[in-house]
């Protein structure tokens, strides 16, 4: 591993944890060469998943993008880094037992809605109204109305 300060090719682990869920190893490293410090994640990678959007254009499919727009959505909210973390571990590994190499980007964003529902009703309420395209106030209100009726109906738990 390069030291990210001085690209030093040699760099030690000082410690090795597991993470809560057990699908990635934290390690602190030290950069025996200008003493700097950092920390590196390991994780399980089961095959390379592409990521087909609209236009059928193609990407590699990004953990980091999935993370960002969950921390967007759940900005201000009581949600923990760590919660948002294991939330996109869990999508990441339903996405690789998807069964298809390739995945249509609106499939990531029901996996990604899913997940939401259950860290944060308004985390959810905010992504799907970028995912959905709301376009009018109306839009808006019938989405919540069926939530509230849902959640009712006990289809649906609200963590609080």
């Amino acid at each position: 591993m390069h030291c990210p300060f001085c690209s030093n090719e040699e760099t030690q682990v000082k410690d090795s944890r597991p993470s809560d869920d057990g699908g990635s190893i934290r390690r602190r490293r030290n950069c025996p060469s200008c003493g700097g410090r950092f920390t590196t994640f390991e994780r399980i990678q089961l095959r390379d998943l592409v990521v087909v959007k609209s236009g059928d254009r193609r990407q590699p499919l990004d953990r980091e993008k999935i993370i960002r727009s969950m921390q967007v959505a759940l900005r201000k909210r009581p949600v923990s880094v760590e919660q948002i973390e294991k939330a996109a571990n869990g999508i990441v590994r339903q996405l690789e037992s998807y069964g298809e190499p390739e995945i249509p980007a609106t499939e990531i964003g029901k996996f990604v809605m899913k997940a939401l529902i259950e860290l944060d009703i308004v985390g959810y309420i905010r992504y799907a109204s970028v995912y959905k395209d709301f376009r009018e106030p109306e839009d808006f209100n019938a989405f919540v109305e069926e939530i509230q009726t849902l959640q009712s109906e006990k289809k649906i738990r609200v963590a609080e």
